[in-house]
């Protein structure tokens, strides 16, 4: 599908499947479409071209169909200012034809959401927490959240977290948007990376992290030459202070090379630390004018 704007382009050619189940992550910076593509995925804006098929249903004619299936929290929450968070979740909950009410306060229990005072007086985080029960409220199909943790405590993180296990152990479908990488990292199956409104690429979290950049620090007993790594390939960001080495390496082939050069001189300790989403995930934008 893709979205334009007059000239604009607002997304191009996204060739996305999302499968039933799996906890999805969509990753990408500011500007670059995520939100473009969730509003075009729920019919809040309709594709210049393509379309959208969502639950076996086209996103267009079965639009009403599908949102009493999925659960939404978008990235720019706005709520009924004058309501307290009690007449907001029982508006919300009437809207959707009735909901499972224990389900409802156990939520606001473990979240420890504020629910008796205007929601216009409340911080953002607890305007957060009444968006997520209400996406999670009526039990649907399909999650779609748009920075979901923005403004939570970690504490009320984690208890988010549990609520996602649950979905996910009862084989509903998470869409996740988010900048946290860790969260990505903790909670996806598999996310998708977008940049200047094009999809470029679609991995397992466990493909992605073997594709990682390895940052390591190495110490020799003694100094060694400047030029230590100047054959090996994918080897980057060298830095040589004394006897001390530091290096980023991406690929496990050239990972054996890099051990098999370092231990032609005496070592006396190496650090390298597991890798993390962040640093992969940046790898993908080296150059974009959207850093």
């Amino acid at each position: 599908m893709s979205k334009h704007y007059g000239k604009e382009k607002g997304i191009s050619d996204i060739n996305l499947e999302v499968y039933a189940g799996e906890t999805f992550g969509f990753l990408g910076p500011n500007g670059a479409g995520k939100t473009t593509t969730i509003r075009t995925i729920l019919n809040f804006i309709k594709p210049s071209e393509g379309s959208v098929e969502v639950l076996g249903l086209d996103s267009v004619k079965d639009s009403t169909e599908i949102h009493k299936k999925i659960g939404y929290l978008p990235g720019e929450l706005e709520l009924f200012s004058q309501m307290n968070g009690k007449d907001f979740l029982k508006y919300m909950a009437n809207l959707r034809g009735g909901v499972d009410w224990g389900f409802v306060e156990e939520m606001i229990s473990n979240l420890k959401a504020q629910t008796t005072k205007p929601i216009g007086s409340l911080s953002h985080g607890n305007k957060q927490k009444l968006g997520l029960i209400q996406a999670f409220m009526h039990d649907p199909d399909i999650l779609i959240l748009d920075e979901p943790t923005n403004g939570l405590d970690p504490l009320v993180q984690e208890e988010f977290h549990k609520m996602l296990k649950s979905v996910k152990d009862s084989d509903k479908t998470v869409f996740l948007s988010s900048h946290i990488m860790s969260e990505v990292e903790e909670i996806c199956d598999r996310v998708g990376i977008i940049r200047e409104g094009e999809l470029i690429a679609v991995e397992k979290i466990e493909d992605l992290k073997a594709k990682k950049l390895q940052s390591i620090e190495i110490h020799f007993a003694k100094s060694v030459p400047d030029n230590i790594f100047e054959n090996l390939p994918n080897v980057s960001d060298v830095e040589i202070k004394d006897n001390v080495v530091k290096a980023k390496v991406s690929g496990t082939n050239t990972l054996d090379s890099f051990i098999k050069t370092i231990a032609k001189y005496e070592v006396t300790k190496i650090d390298a630390p597991e890798p993390n989403l962040e640093e992969i995930f940046l790898s993908y934008f080296k150059g974009d004018k959207n850093e």
